[in-house]
């Protein structure tokens, strides 16, 4: 991780970019990798504390080998996707930023998947589905599991 800061913190906001990069390298950001990305930029560890736990794009853990992304905006909310939601920890037993005991599948809250005229929208892996009902989430997550 060190050797990813040291390339990058010449560029302008560096921490973004070194934050990125180290999710791509591993898929989440290590907390022991903080104090090292804070050492490298001359930051405090708690600034990228802060940053890694303020945005939503930065996991802390490993996420499951899928991840189950369901929309929270308004407009798929006026069409059920809280209950969308419920439905969804019902049948993982986990809620948004958890992954089911056996590492399968992640759960997350967005807020927008650009699929608004279709909601309540979803997104399995990379693939986006719409007008996502409770019988239609149970197809796709036994297509996962």
């Amino acid at each position: 991780m060190r050797e990813i800061a040291t390339e990058l913190r010449g560029l302008r906001g560096a921490l973004i970019p070194i934050l990125h990069a180290v999710s791509e390298e591993l898929g989440y950001v290590d907390q022991l990798d903080v104090p090292v990305i804070a050492d490298v930029l001359n930051f405090s560890v708690a600034e990228v504390h802060g940053v890694v736990t303020f945005y939503r794009d930065f996991r802390r853990e490993p996420a499951g080998r899928t991840t189950l992304r369901i929309c929270q905006a308004e407009a798929c909310r006026s069409v059920g996707a809280e209950e969308l939601a419920a439905h969804a920890k019902r049948r993982t037993g986990v809620g948004f930023g958890e992954t089911t005991y056996d590492g399968k599948l992640t759960v997350d809250e967005v807020f927008c998947l650009g699929n608004c005229a279709l909601g309540p929208a979803v997104q399995v892996g990379d693939k986006l589905h719409g007008r996502v009902t409770p019988a239609r989430l149970d197809a796709l997550l036994g297509e996962v599991r």
